[in-house]
């Protein structure tokens, strides 16, 4: 590692640190940045720590939706719902480009137990929830002009809405970047291997980088335990019962070829009633999700069974009954863990998908929660958190802006509209760091290989994998990862790295056999019985 890298910059931080830090924040993920974020705009000074990369764990692996979740609206949590819509509509306008509106397409069937009358009933609520933006009631005849290849028999109508969607791991880098403008820390591959207590109270964390094996002593007047599905873990370390529910979502991504939608359908699994989806997310057709008690170790990442694979085509089969579609179809597939507070409901979808915040001997877990709502998440938590700043920021939780004026060149409009948003005011250093042929798309994706080059050279990557599935999305895009076109992606970024040849290769073989551990698309199962929830944990 240079002497010079920012990540090592960081270390000789925290090293020459002379105060305990206002906060450590462990975990990576979309509400450790939150927190992040909203500690240092807030004046405190804070330090994030993350054993592997940022966004890697459940972050990186979500349905990329931010919506209001009209499923929990139907379970009757108006107060999660309102939340929810109120933030969609703020980083709607906050982030355009990163996070953007998609239409939702829902089917009435003959028989259905939500009735049309329930659904719209559900959706005017929606309507007053968010910003003006009503739902409009379909014919069956409009259905079928809007989703032609849907299923016709006993089809009644059905509804149209809107929500939308982004990119979960960017927008992790976007409030991580955000948050180091600002004065924050942050370091990822470093491991906290115990909790540092006086009196019972903890007092900050031994921290281990997992590159070096360097060991510090780092002290806080609090630390935060955002986690996510491995708090418990860390939890233990004061004597903390386990109360996580991890339950596993699998996704997979198709060619839009394959699986033509022009917006989001949902769909229901004729098996089990679970809703699921279809939509269009970075020129693929996204398939999802399951909700499934994930047993595994925590330790492992998760990844798509068979019988989650087959479950998921056969209901998307019975949706969409012309197309022919199979697992074996699919570019790539993804499964994350989500934290849930196990209360033994024997149903893992009717869990609350709501936040909470404990203060436990001055550890401070926060856990839970939807990926649209992280940042009330934030503001709760550094209020939970009891510290006076010398000094608040106005205007807490908003994001730097773009500059006004970026040379461009060729790129058109949408290509504009998307850099600004995923790269802020780090977007003129992108384009202007781009060399002959790097405003160009990576083939079958909307990526830049400047995007590439960037990210290698101020991203904090470490490790190959870092860099194709969570800086650039090409693993979960590209065939076989991108395998054709690593020599290309050698070429833009191994000097921007500073890695050997010798490196280079251990790293190409390392992340290929992470791609094919955790994304290749599994087996076809021969027989596909109903995703079963086991025993609920109490």
């Amino acid at each position: 590692m240079s002497l010079h890298s920012p990540r090592e910059q960081t270390w000789r931080r925290v090293v020459d640190h002379p105060v305990p830090w206002d906060v450590i924040i462990v975990g990576g993920g979309i509400t450790g940045v939150g927190i992040l974020h909203e500690a240092t705009r807030r004046g405190l000074s804070a330090l994030l720590v993350e054993q592997n990369d940022f966004a890697s764990g459940t972050s990186s692996r979500s349905s990329k939706l931010v919506h209001g979740g009209l499923r929990y609206l139907a379970q009757g949590d108006l107060r999660l719902t309102w939340q929810a819509v109120q933030e969609r509509e703020r980083l709607l306008d906050e982030l355009p480009g990163l996070v953007e509106p998609i239409g939702f397409l829902m089917a009435s069937y003959e028989g259905d137990k939500l009735g049309r009358r329930l659904m719209r009933t559900g959706l005017r609520l929606y309507d007053l929830f968010g910003a003006g933006v009503k739902h409009k009631p379909l014919s069956a005849a409009d259905l079928q002009m809007l989703a032609p290849r849907l299923r016709l028999e006993r089809l009644t109508g059905g509804f149209w809405y809107r929500d939308a969607q982004t990119d979960d791991a960017r927008l992790v880098l976007r409030v991580l970047l955000d948050a180091l403008a600002s004065g924050a820390a942050a370091l990822n591959y470093a491991k906290v291997e115990e909790l540092l207590s006086n009196a019972g109270q903890v007092t900050g964390v031994v921290l281990r980088d997992r590159e070096t094996g360097r060991v510090e002593h780092v002290r806080a007047r609090v630390v935060v335990n955002a986690t996510g599905a491995w708090a418990d873990a860390l939890r233990a370390n004061v004597g903390e019962k386990a109360v996580i529910r991890p339950l596993r979502g699998s996704h997979l991504l198709f060619p839009s070829w394959r699986l033509p939608v022009a917006q989001a359908v949902t769909f229901r699994d004729p098996k089990t009633a679970r809703p699921l989806f279809a939509y269009p997310w970075e020129g693929l057709t996204l398939l999802g999700t399951t909700d499934l008690d994930h047993h595994e170790s925590l330790d492992v990442p998760p990844h798509i069974s068979d019988v989650e694979a087959s479950s998921m085509v056969e209901a998307a089969r019975a949706a969409f009954p012309g197309i022919s579609l199979h697992v074996s179809d699919a570019v790539s597939s993804y499964s994350g863990v989500r934290p849930v507070i196990g209360t033994g409901k024997a149903d893992p979808s009717k869990e609350s998908r709501d936040h909470v915040i404990w203060n436990e001997s001055n550890l401070v877990t926060v856990t839970g929660g939807k990926l649209t709502t992280f940042r009330e998440i934030a503001r709760e938590a550094v209020d939970a958190l009891g510290l006076e700043a010398e000094r608040r920021v106005a205007k807490r939780g908003r994001f730097s802006k773009p500059p006004t004026s970026v040379h461009w060149g060729e790129l058109d409009a949408l290509e504009r509209r998307r850099l600004a948003g995923r790269h802020g005011p780090w977007t003129p250093a992108l384009v202007e760091s781009a060399r002959d042929g790097e405003l160009t798309r990576m083939p079958d994706t909307w990526f830049l290989w400047a995007e590439l080059r960037h990210a290698a050279r101020v991203e904090r990557v470490v490790h190959l994998e870092d860099l194709l599935l969570r800086r650039v999305r090409a693993g979960l895009l590209l065939p076989e990862g991108g395998r054709e076109f690593l020599p290309r992606v050698r070429a833009i970024c191994q000097a921007e790295l500073g890695w050997t040849d010798e490196r280079w290769d251990e790293e190409e073989g390392a992340y290929l056999e992470t791609w094919a551990r955790q994304h290749r698309p599994p087996t076809e199962a021969t027989h596909v019985p109903a995703p079963r929830a086991s025993a609920p944990v109490a």
